[in-house]
């Protein structure tokens, strides 16, 4: 027997961060749209790495400039984390210079989105990313 049958209905989890409260709804939509569960919707990055931890998510999506941490300084902290080496990160920023989207992925970001975006084509790439880590997870087992 290989692993859990159950694994693959499992509902993707994520995780939110972003300091505008009306681009996270919007996160937030589209996280949903993309059959995810969100686990938390936080406006700074202290809290971010505080749920990530706490609900080690298939996703997170991370806004580049929070309070407290930065989305950068976040996937810094995550990626050093072992037992988050699951985790698929997304940045969003309104930084369209390609310094500021190769920061992103020097981070550790597997993914980098820009604002402002449509919450159709956010729900479109969340959805390519968590079939991405479920594949890989499927194939684990």
């Amino acid at each position: 027997m290989t692993g859990d049958p159950h694994a693959a209905a499992r509902t993707p989890v994520v995780v939110i961060a972003d300091d505008d409260t009306d681009i996270r709804a919007l996160v937030e939509l589209a996280a949903r749209r993309a059959g995810a569960t969100v686990a938390a919707s936080v406006g700074d990055g202290l809290t971010a790495t505080a749920a990530i931890r706490e609900h080690a998510p298939d996703l997170a999506i991370l806004d580049v400039s929070m309070p407290g941490r930065t989305g950068l300084e976040v996937c810094r902290d995550v990626r050093s984390d072992p037992a988050l080496g699951n985790l698929r990160v997304l940045m969003l920023s309104a930084a369209v210079q390609p310094e500021a989207v190769a920061a992103g992925l020097a981070a550790g970001a597997d993914d980098y989105a820009l604002k402002p975006f449509s919450p159709r084509t956010l729900a479109e790439k969340v959805r390519a990313m968590l079939a991405v880590d479920s594949s890989v997870t499927a194939q684990a087992h």
